[in-house]
């Protein structure tokens, strides 16, 4: 593999990141390019919001970013950037998949203990500006000439990375698991399932099942919580892979069906278009 300090780029990876591990900032504008169709993101993702502000999905959640608020993605999410501010500027830290899938840390939070509290937290001046004099450095040891910066370091600065997130969620009331009640729970218990199954289980009834609630007690507690209907959170999980795919891979139309959980070419074409009031064909020939 590429060593990072071979690195000229500076544009964030689209999917994965392309070496070990990658230091740097992104515009407003660079962000933005990365708008147009979702992605499912393969690298751990670490940023911080200097300035500037943004709305984006991730996985099946609308959010809003603004300055100070830190981002912690893992490998599998999906994002979808709505839009960032023309001042927008995210200072970033990077781990490629086979870094995660090589090496052992001290702490690795999953995706699913990520669904207990939301990707995003909000930090104090003063602890936003140790964030930012900890990026400057880390970029200043990766661009020097040699790195200072190794695979086996990184490592550290992983489990660093990890650690602080997670105290730093923990200090915050708002985002504590303790704190949420259970109608609340009961939605992120059925949104974790959707993200684990949604390719298996299309219909809302397979996840009260999953739950050991009623199916008419499941929606109308997802209803309340999300504002959405429980089959529409699922068709979003869906129809946000499938539009991955089409963009992102060359697999044939069938086979992202197949992977889908669609036995039918036909009926994933009638379903896609139903949503989108485009076939899928359409939609990976447009801009």
């Amino acid at each position: 593999m590429q060593n990072s300090k071979d690195m000229k780029t500076k544009d964030i990876p689209l999917l994965d990141c392309p070496v070990d591990f990658l230091i740097g900032d992104a515009s407003g504008k660079i962000m933005n390019e990365y708008g147009r169709f979702p992605c499912k993101i393969q690298c751990g993702v670490y940023a911080l919001m200097v300035r500037g502000s943004a709305k984006a999905t991730i996985n099946i959640t609308h959010y809003e970013f603004r300055q100070n608020d830190v981002l912690m993605l893992e490998p599998g999410s999906f994002l979808l950037i709505h839009e960032f501010s023309e001042d927008a500027l995210v200072y970033y830290v990077l781990f490629s998949s086979s870094f995660l899938d090589k090496n052992s840390f001290y702490s690795r939070m999953s995706l699913e203990a990520m669904q207990l509290r939301s990707p995003i937290l909000q930090l104090s001046d003063e602890r936003a500006d140790l964030v930012q004099a900890m990026y400057t450095t880390l970029s200043k040891a990766m661009n020097c000439r040699p790195s200072a910066l190794t695979e086996e370091k990184m490592v550290h600065v992983f489990n660093i990375l990890q650690i602080a997130y997670a105290e730093t969620g923990h200090e915050q009331e708002n985002v504590h698991v303790d704190t949420i009640d259970r109608a609340t729970m009961l939605y992120q218990n059925f949104s974790k399932l959707v993200l684990a199954h949604y390719r298996e289980w299309h219909r809302v009834s397979q996840y009260a099942v999953a739950l050991h609630i009623t199916l008419p007690h499941m929606c109308a507690t997802v209803k309340r919580i999300s504002g959405k209907k429980a089959s529409d959170i699922i068709d979003e999980a869906i129809l946000t892979d499938a539009k991955a795919q089409l963009k992102l891979s060359d697999l044939q139309v069938k086979e992202i069906a197949m992977s889908l959980g669609f036995d039918n070419e036909a009926f994933f074409y009638r379903y896609f278009k139903a949503h989108l009031g485009m076939t899928p064909k359409q939609y990976r020939n447009s801009i």
